[in-house]
């Protein structure tokens, strides 16, 4: 029981840090933060475009398939801290409906993404930590199907 109430009470601490760094205009890169912004936020499943985590990532080439909105860098999909301590979890595609890739792993199963940040290019890597080859969408740009990362893809990061 205490667990869920610490769960429930971070949960609405870090939903009212993202409402504030939007109200500031605050870059999801110009800070580093918690995971758990990632796993927990509704705006990871929000419809792409209507979210204010400015990277979509699909399962399927084309943007289209299962999606997740990604707002802050990842630096291994498979092993998200969830704000537990010693506690990790993958970062999954959203439920949705049926669509293809619905609530599998990110990891070694992305085959597009779009970036509609206006100003900061998204990078999807191989490995984790951001290494290995990688795809960078410029902003406002979106990639039908990774060229080096297709379903090999383990880390997301905002550069400038």
């Amino acid at each position: 029981m205490h667990r869920k109430k610490v769960r429930r009470k971070r949960r609405v601490f870090l939903s009212g840090l993202l409402a504030v760094t939007a109200a500031l205009g605050i870059s999801p890169a110009a800070y580093a933060v918690d995971d758990t912004l990632n796993l927990y936020s509704p705006e990871a499943c929000k419809t792409p475009g209507a979210s204010t985590f400015k990277f979509h990532i699909y399962y399927n080439s084309g943007e289209a398939g299962a999606y997740r909105n990604i707002g802050y860098s990842v630096w291994n999909f498979a092993d998200v801290p969830d704000g537990v301590v010693g506690a990790a979890s993958p970062l999954k595609f959203c439920p949705s409906g049926g669509a293809l890739g619905s609530n599998q792993n990110i990891k070694n199963n992305a085959a597009s993404g779009e970036n509609d940040h206006y100003k900061y290019y998204a990078k999807v890597c191989f490995y984790s930590g951001f290494r290995g080859p990688c795809d960078v969408m410029a902003a406002y740009q979106h990639i039908d199907r990774f060229p080096n990362v297709y379903n090999e893809n383990a880390s997301f990061e905002w550069t400038s």
